[in-house]
């Protein structure tokens, strides 16, 4: 599940939206996870832009819970894993 994935990534993770989108184009992100129940004008343009890059994208029920495998005290709704 991606919440282990992003737990064990810890130290090699961006958390954010404008972010993850500038890591991406950066050439630093190997997959690129996304909350269902964040807003959805938030994580289209970093669905968007993954499937261009051909970056596996992942989605997760809960922004809660992505914030806390990400180790903070507020949700996330992007969170990508660099190489």
């Amino acid at each position: 599940m991606s919440y282990e994935k992003v737990a064990q990534a810890k130290s090699d993770i961006v958390i954010g939206t404008k972010q993850t989108l500038k890591a991406m184009k950066n050439g630093e992100v190997i997959e690129v996870i996304t909350a269902d129940d964040a807003e959805q004008s938030m994580t289209f343009k970093v669905a968007k832009l993954a499937a261009q890059l051909n970056i596996p994208h992942t989605k997760v029920e809960s922004m809660r819970e992505l914030g806390n495998a990400c180790g903070i005290d507020v949700g996330a709704a992007t969170v990508a894993i660099k190489q």
